[in-house]
């Protein structure tokens, strides 16, 4: 854990760089406010460089709220064992967090790689955002809920049954086999966001039409395929 205020405010320009903006994504107060109020950031180094690092904050429901995390390829994941270990350290059984949900690489990784579910659509969580990462787009998030006390079995996703949507690219959106829902997102939505703004809106509108409804019914993602299909199941 990074407790000092020259750590913090390295985890602080690390953040802003990674998000690519002059201005703080979280501030170097309130990183430090965070600490003292019992959270914590974590930091992931190779050598003396950092690679990663994740802030938390333990609930009054006993469970941790992951607030941002950021790492260097093939560092999340040990990244994130690490503050499954200080959560757990704490007495939490559970973690939750948001992200994007058109983003699919963290997609896999919540729901395949750490066996979290997705059990929240909420649309422009943040409201408008000016980082280089967000700029020009809703802030929709998925709310991740991760149970630290039991692994659950996961799966890749196959999409199976009728197409019910079309994406904007012309290709399908949305699958059903009467049971299940399948919707895919864009393999790197950061390029399409890149190449075309309007594209990606017409993205953030037809995926977020899928998972209102979705959760709507009581449904909740569970899979998510290296081609970008999520899984959704009846809770």
């Amino acid at each position: 854990m990074i407790s000092d205020v020259p750590g913090i405010a390295r985890v602080a320009a690390y953040y802003a760089e990674v998000w690519q903006t002059t201005e703080d994504v979280l501030s170097t107060e309130t990183l430090h406010c965070i600490r003292h109020a019992g959270g914590a950031t974590i930091g992931a180094f190779d050598g003396d460089e950092l690679v990663g690092a994740t802030t938390g904050l333990f609930c009054p429901d006993g469970s941790v709220y992951s607030m941002i995390a950021a790492a260097r390829p093939g560092v999340g994941h040990p990244l994130k064992l690490a503050q499954k270990d200080w959560a757990v350290g704490l007495g939490a059984k559970s973690m939750r967090w948001t992200y994007d949900p058109l983003v699919s690489r963290n997609a896999r990784f919540n729901l395949v790689k750490l066996g979290a579910v997705v059990t929240e659509y909420t649309v422009d969580f943040y409201g408008p955002m000016r980082d280089g990462v967000n700029d020009g787009d809703e802030s929709d998030r998925l709310t991740v809920q991760w149970d630290l006390t039991s692994e659950r079995e996961t799966h890749e996703s196959v999409p199976q049954g009728d197409v019910t949507l079309t994406a904007p690219d012309g290709e399908p959106l949305a699958r059903t086999d009467g049971e299940r829902i399948w919707c895919r997102v864009p393999r790197d939505i950061v390029q399409v966001r890149k190449e075309s703004a309007a594209l990606a809106r017409r993205w953030r509108e037809a995926v977020r039409g899928v998972f209102v409804e979705a959760f709507e019914q009581g449904y909740v993602a569970t899979s998510m395929s290296r081609e970008g299909w999520y899984e959704l199941e009846r809770r």
